[in-house]
């Protein structure tokens, strides 16, 4: 008699009769799983396929027989979790720190805090320069023809208010400077190659007249003693010497006087000694061109007087500031030329 139960336990059993049959291998009639559902090969290979392409580190492709497989999703930065409503303002994190700068505008100075003033770089000085200065021509102490000419060169443009001498003394220096300082020169006192180029430029050759003027000062009328003769006749009122012969005046020239602590002697004299370099023994004093006519006085060119004029005083000399004018006036006087002193 057929039995009519099916075998079907629940268990995946089945025999006649209820008994137990032979355990379900893996073959592929004992595909059946708790669920009920069917494996089948094709759900297999897709799988198979899949983990192959996981393991070559490829995305899973559209293979022939997978298409209804779906690929694997990628992995995916898991979505930040939701901000807990107990919480006023979350913590932010380092990295989101890092990566969004503050939208808010960076805090301006304060109202209160004055902005520093600007500062101003200072220039640097100049390098000094490495120009040698130029070279002196002439100084005080200096005494030639270029010095003469000098003197008539200031005096044709006002800086020098008295006959060219030939001697460099203080007068000279204080009109070159007059001369730099109006042009803006260097203010030494001594003239320069620059100096004497910009004088040159400004004036005139000057003549013989304005090189060797008459005497500075008038002469005046000579002494009834002058008329006869040589004779060197001194006046101390006008403070001139004249050189005479029988009454006519072959030169003249500026004088001055002792002090009155050491006057000089009024009369007539005669020349008994010439010293063309004479030095004072008594005061270590140079006397150029002495012509001596009473005892230590004499008449000599004094360099005080050409550099400081009416300024000063001799010890009883005859004092000449003109050293071009006394040389000539030495060579031409004799011994025994008479010499008239008066007031």
């Amino acid at each position: 008699m057929a039995d009519t139960n099916s075998g079907w336990d629940g268990r995946g059993t089945s025999g006649p009769g209820g008994a137990p049959g032979p355990a379900a291998g893996p073959g592929p009639v004992a595909g059946r799983c708790a669920g009920g559902r069917p494996r089948g090969r094709r759900a297999v290979a897709a799988s198979l396929v899949a983990l192959a392409a996981l393991a070559t580190g490829c995305e899973p492709g559209t293979a022939e027989g997978a298409q209804e497989v779906a690929p694997p999703a990628r992995a995916t930065r898991a979505a930040p979790p939701a901000p807990s409503p107990f919480l006023t303002a979350p913590a932010p994190t380092p990295a989101a720190e890092d990566a969004k700068p503050s939208a808010a505008p960076p805090p301006g100075p304060s109202a209160s805090t004055a902005a520093p003033a600007p500062t101003r770089a200072r220039p640097k000085p100049p390098a000094p320069s490495t120009a040698p200065p130029p070279r002196v021509l002439m100084r005080t102490g200096s005494e030639s023809d270029r010095v003469r000419e000098l003197q008539a060169r200031l005096r044709q443009i006002g800086h020098f208010g008295r006959n060219p001498t030939g001697y460099y003394g203080s007068v000279t220096a204080d009109a070159v400077r007059s001369f730099q300082a109006k042009r803006r020169l260097p203010v030494t006192g001594s003239t320069d190659a620059v100096t004497w180029q910009r004088l040159l430029a400004m004036t005139r050759v000057p003549t013989a007249e304005e090189l060797d003027p008459p005497t500075e000062r008038p002469l005046a009328a000579p002494d009834e003693r002058c008329l006869k003769g040589r004779v060197l006749c001194i006046s101390k009122e006008s403070r001139t010497l004249a050189w005479m012969r029988d009454g006519k005046v072959l030169s003249a020239m500026d004088v001055r006087f002792g002090s009155e602590y050491t006057p000089t002697r009024e009369g007539v004299f005669e020349v008994f000694w010439k010293s063309r370099d004479h030095v004072s023994t008594l005061y270590d004093t140079p006397m150029p061109y002495a012509l001596f006519f009473s005892g230590g006085q004499a008449v000599h060119y004094s360099a005080d007087f050409a550099a400081n004029g009416y300024g000063g005083a001799s010890h009883g000399c005859v004092n000449v500031r003109d050293k071009k004018k006394v040389a000539a006036l030495f060579d031409q006087v004799k011994n025994g030329d008479k010499v008239v002193v008066y007031s």
